[in-house]
């Protein structure tokens, strides 16, 4: 098998494998709690109030982020819905997968420019492996496309950088891609951006000495076209909110991750290092045992500028207090290629005792994680009242046997072509049962999907208004309307009571007691419509939800 990919075909190639590797689940996976469910509803009610300035999740104003991700979720869910607000949820997540597939193109770029072309091909198809873009790919959030943005701006940073060396510096049409992904960047997720491309810079300078390479970026007049993309919308976010954006975004929200963990996701440093062997799987088989020799080569300069963009960013998020998986994907791109360019250039089997040590660990991380993808996840519903995907289970099985058979024998023996061709077909067969067959199925995950059926075929109403003691996920929200009111037990009741013939009641069993003594105080029954019993993913628990409407008055 020939390894060499050259020409524009090897973007055409990685293009088809982003697309056989994100497009499983895209269309079928119901709104998932948190996040994505956040960001969805507070585009929808973008559509629906016509106010592309002021971001609201209901009637609580969203100022973490800046505006960037909704406008693009907006402008898909117009195109796709029609200009109705109730497009459905994969209209949302149009721009995170268009993200994922240019954050890949834009990395076998990267490795284009510091490599050459083949590292560049097999790097980009590498990251488009990794369980986490794949999952960022699914997400109506910012990281996918934000990370596209960094890899932009990385991409014209190295080709600035490698003048030190000999090289080219960058076109004028490169400089104007630097300071139009910059600006995006920015508004997509604030400083973010600017935080990984300093720590980029800053190593580079330090050990290079000399800084007048960044001149070749050419700020002058560029950043121009950076300000002209973040200011007007900074502008309109600080008149309307009287500079309250900013209190929230930077003094509240930013802040607030970096000293403690927010919303229970702090951890220790030392958890994305940890987590890497199942979120950079199935590339966990070639980063662990290249480990070593991505170290013996940091003075070559390609390999320098990988360790420059990847390490002191993934250094800083495992310094930060607030800890969540996606947040060192930057760091990614850099990563896949820094394995890639030492996994190609091995000739055999590794010949030094650090090497061979590093491989057998290598080889351990990846066969409890394509384990745990290929068999466990297939048998995981059982644990939460759910039954097993025997067919899922089937597959995974033959797929993990493959696997073990061809991919790690390959990687043993340096067969390049074998080892990352079993490793995507493995990947590509994974990711497509996991998405598409696996998770949809579940029906215990998808509450707010149950009770969003149930609340439209019960429907008595046009007008109807759902209130949801308890059970309070975005999704729920997202699914039964902008008005759906989250409240408590007694709240619930009072809403019933308020409109008898049309209003709806979702209690949760442990608001059950107060729902009941707030309407036998007003001599008024429940008339149950469905009840549901599954697990709120989100915390971790099961969950009884009981749909009620009030009996007719004798």
């Amino acid at each position: 098998m020939r390894l060499d990919v050259g020409g524009p075909r090897r973007y055409l190639l990685l293009t088809l494998l982003c697309l056989a590797l994100f497009l499983p689940g895209v269309f079928s996976l119901p709104p998932l709690d948190r996040d994505e469910a956040r960001f969805a509803q507070a585009t929808k009610q973008m559509i629906e109030t016509g106010d592309l300035v002021d971001i609201r999740y209901q009637e609580v104003a969203r100022h973490n982020k800046p505006v960037g991700i909704y406008w693009m979720q907006a402008l898909s869910a117009v195109i796709i819905g029609g200009g109705d607000a109730d497009a459905p949820i994969w209209a949302y997540r149009i721009p995170s997968l268009i993200g994922a597939i240019a954050a890949v193109l834009l990395t076998a770029w990267v490795g284009t420019i510091v490599f050459g072309p083949t590292i560049g091909f097999y790097g980009g198809a590498l990251l488009a492996l990794t369980v986490l873009i794949g999952v960022e790919a699914r997400l109506a959030k910012t990281d996918a496309m934000l990370l596209a943005t960094i890899v932009a701006t990385e991409a014209v940073l190295a080709r600035a950088y490698l003048t030190l060396h000999g090289k080219p510096g960058p076109s004028r049409a490169e400089q104007m891609v630097f300071w139009l992904a910059l600006g995006l960047g920015l508004l997509i997720k604030g400083p973010i951006i600017l935080m990984v491309l300093g720590l980029t810079i800053v190593p580079l300078g330090i050990v290079e000495r000399r800084w007048r390479w960044l001149l070749g970026l050419k700020p002058w007049p560029w950043l121009l076209l950076a300000l002209a993309i973040i200011l007007p919308w900074l502008i309109l976010i600080t008149l309307r909110t009287d500079g309250g954006f900013f209190a929230e975004s930077v003094g509240k929200d930013l802040a607030g991750k970096v000293g403690e963990g927010q919303e229970s996701h702090g951890a220790p440093p030392g958890y994305y290092l940890g987590l890497a062997w199942l979120t950079f799987w199935p590339g966990t088989l070639l980063l662990v045992a290249t480990l070593p020799a991505i170290w013996r080569r940091w003075r070559e300069p390609a390999m320098r500028f990988c360790l420059a963009w990847s390490v002191p960013t993934w250094i800083v998020f495992e310094l930060v207090a607030t800890k969540l998986p996606h947040y060192v994907l930057p760091s990614y791109p850099a990563v896949a290629l820094a394995a890639v360019a030492a996994f190609l250039d091995r000739k055999g089997a590794p010949t030094r005792a650090l090497d061979r040590w590093f491989f057998y660990a290598a080889a351990q991380l990846w066969a409890v994680a394509t384990a745990i993808v290929t068999i466990g996840l297939p048998i995981a519903p059982r644990w939460i009242g759910g039954s097993i995907d025997w067919p899922s289970l089937v597959i995974g099985a033959l797929v993990l046997i493959g696997l073990g058979v061809i991919a790690l024998p390959a990687q043993w023996r340096a067969n390049h072509a074998r080892a990352l061709v079993a490793l995507g077909a493995g990947a590509v067969l994974s990711f497509g049962l996991i998405y598409q067959q696996l998770f949809p199925s579940t029906e215990a995950f998808w509450m707010s999907r149950a009770a969003s059926d149930a609340v439209k075929g019960a429907k008595p109403c046009e007008t109807t208004v759902l209130a949801s003691a308890g059970y309070h996920e975005p999704s729920l929200v997202f699914l039964t309307g902008t008005n759906t009111r989250l409240v408590r037990g007694n709240e619930a009741a009072a809403h019933l009571l308020t409109d008898p013939p049309c209003a709806l009641a979702l209690i949760e069993e442990k608001q059950m007691a107060d729902f009941m003594a707030r309407l036998a105080e007003a001599g008024a029954a429940p008339r149950t419509l469905a009840t549901f019993e599954g697990y709120n993913y989100s915390k971790g628990d099961p969950v009884t939800l009981t749909l009620f409407t009030l009996k007719p008055a004798d």
